[in-house]
């Protein structure tokens, strides 16, 4: 198939463009010309903030787009309006973020309440109102079929956040190791490779609407996922369960500081509490936790162990003198 990838040489394009190639597709590759095409792509250059900046695209035409943008919802307006007539079907790669914080509905399916959004929204400063605004604008612009794949959080190989690489580090470093608890807390995430097999897989058999796009709750627990870290790493590290109020009342911020984890509550339930069975009805698969976290030690190591982060999100992690001062609290 003739495939078109707005970005593309980030984390979830990247994963996209790798399965495509295996397919055999035809892949096109639009961004603002900051990084080369990845090879045996066909590179075009624009930015959807300028007028014109579309133009790369005339001509062309494509059985499948995947969108990863997480900008204003307008560029999407803009892609979708370039692309009407000349694309298949549009998938537009969204957020679970998207749904009301003020619904308390656990847990989660595609038909709960969601933000308020606008589809020509100019900017992007509420990231949950800016994935929703996309979503409308991809629905109201484009003229054939349009998937949104409202992924939870995505781990893997080529991570541009730093989640998953930050905890790979620390406990790679070893010693006592705050391990935050309770440790059969159950998590949920999507390895960035199955979430591309599903949306390639999902579009060519013309799939729209919604889609949570996460693995089911506790496909590993808190436990499983540093303990199968410290393995892969050299079991270096000696991992001190820490309850979860200690935790908070040391100033410690869940998912930032302490990435992927949150304290039980509602938060932490409709993170990794959400209902994934309509993607899994139409054929989400999902790989054991000890491959995703192998493989992305494996890619860590071979960039030097500095993982790239993204200019627009800040750089997770716990500061050491932070984490041996709740240590030693701990242990007196």
């Amino acid at each position: 198939m003739r495939l078109l990838v707005l970005g593309g040489t980030g984390f979830v394009g990247r994963a996209v463009i790798d399965e495509a190639r295996t397919r055999g597709h035809r892949i096109t590759v639009l961004n603002r010309g900051h990084r080369p095409p990845p090879q045996g792509t066909t590179g075009l250059i624009g930015d959807r903030h300028e007028p014109g900046g579309l133009a790369a695209l005339e001509g062309g035409t494509w059985d499948l787009v995947v969108d990863t943008w997480s900008g204003a919802p307008k560029a999407v307006a803009a892609s979708a309006v370039a692309l009407s007539g000349h694309a298949g079907h549009y998938t537009y790669v969204s957020s679970r973020s998207v749904y009301a914080t003020d619904d308390k509905t656990v847990p989660h399916t595609e038909a709960a309440a969601l933000v308020d959004a606008t589809p020509d929204a100019a900017d992007s400063d509420d990231y949950a109102a800016a994935k929703r605004g996309a979503e409308l604008a991809a629905e109201r612009y484009f003229d054939g079929p349009v998937l949104h794949a409202r992924a939870g959080l995505i781990l893997g190989p080529h991570e541009d956040i730093g989640r998953l690489p930050w905890w790979l580090n620390r406990i790679a470093k070893g010693g006592p190791t705050l391990a935050p608890g309770p440790p059969q807390l159950k998590l949920q995430y999507i390895d960035v490779r199955d979430l591309a097999t599903w949306l390639l897989d999902a579009a060519a058999h013309g799939r729209t609407g919604a889609y949570d796009l996460v693995s089911p709750p506790g496909h590993t627990t808190m436990a499983e996922l540093l303990e199968t870290i410290n393995t892969v790493t050299g079991e270096h590290a000696e991992l001190r369960w820490t309850d979860p109020q200690t935790i908070l009342d040391a100033g410690i911020a869940p998912w930032t500081d302490l990435p992927i984890w949150l304290a039980p509550g509602y938060e932490c339930d409709f993170l990794h509490g959400g209902d994934v069975s309509k993607a899994l009805r139409a054929g989400l698969r999902l790989r054991p936790v000890g491959e995703t976290v192998a493989d992305t030690w494996t890619w860590l190591r071979s960039i030097g162990g500095t993982a790239p982060q993204r200019p627009d999100r800040p750089a997770p992690g716990l500061a050491p003198e932070r984490e041996a001062a709740v240590l030693a609290a701990t242990t007196r």
